[in-house]
Order: structure tokens, then sequence, then C-alpha cells
């Protein structure tokens, strides 16, 4: 089994509201940073994304990768890798856990990335760490500024 990077944060705001932007792919290059366009390409029956075209630029990374989605409960939502230029695997999670009677979300982010070209284990963990840290901070800013939904 492949290794893999997680980490986690706690976010003011109730698990829905997490999940809600985890869930607007639209929105991702207004808070990712590294994520410049979303497309949804396929969508379940409740109308949650299952197949995503991300364009990413991350400095030395730039992919065009599509990733299937898988959304086990209201609070979990799982990914793989479709295609890529430039990835083997792209493999993570996000999920949220109620915390003080559901005011607040902790949010574990769990990843694995393999790329085409050869690469120490070591620098691979740390490229992990960076992008789950970032996604991790952008999640919590965009959550907490109330930018997701109809907050105002």
């Amino acid at each position: 089994m492949a290794e893999h990077t997680r980490s986690s944060i706690t976010i003011d705001a109730a698990p829905a509201e997490v999940m809600a932007v985890i869930s607007d792919f639209g929105r991702y290059p207004e808070w990712t940073g590294e994520v410049k366009e979303a497309e949804i390409l396929a969508t379940d029956d409740a109308g949650r994304a299952e197949q995503v075209r991300l364009l990413l630029d991350a400095g030395a990374i730039k992919d065009e990768h599509t990733l299937a989605y898988e959304w086990p409960g209201d609070r979990e939502v799982r990914w793989s890798l479709v295609k890529s230029q430039m990835l083997r695997a792209l493999d993570g999670s996000y999920t949220l856990a109620p915390v003080d009677g559901g005011t607040r979300t902790e949010v574990t982010y769990q990843l694995t990335v393999d790329v085409k070209i050869p690469m120490l284990g070591m620098i691979k963990r740390k490229a992990e760490k960076v992008i789950i840290d970032r996604a991790l901070d952008g999640l919590k800013k965009r959550v907490e500024s109330g930018a997701a939904g109809d907050r105002d």
C-alpha cells in the first residue's frame, strides 16, 4: 500500500457549511490557489460531482487531471485519479467530524500523490504536506469568511 500524508484543522463552522465549500468545485479557483479551472464532467443522482476536470498550476507542477469522487455520507468525500499528464496517482479524502456540539468541524485531509517522473519518497511526502496544508488553510479561510453559500 502506498504511503500517504494526513493533516487536520478545526474550522469555526458546522460540518454542512464546510462540506458545501468542499463540494462547490466551480469556486475552487477563488480559494485554492493552485486550481486555475474546475469543470464538473459528471454528477450522481443527488447532484454531487462524480468526475471533475482540474487545471492545476502549482509552480513546478502544471497539470490537467480528472478525478473521480465518491460521497460515502454527508461528512466524507474521497477521490482518485482517472487521468493525468504528470501524475500516476492522486488519491485523497476529506473527513469531517463535528466538534463543540457541531458548531465547529475538525477536517482531516488525507492525500497520496505519485508522479510519473522518478522522485524520492521523502520529497513526495513533503509535496503532499504542502498541498494539504495550503488546502486546509484555504478551506478554513473560505468557510470562516462567510464567502460560502448565502452567508454574507
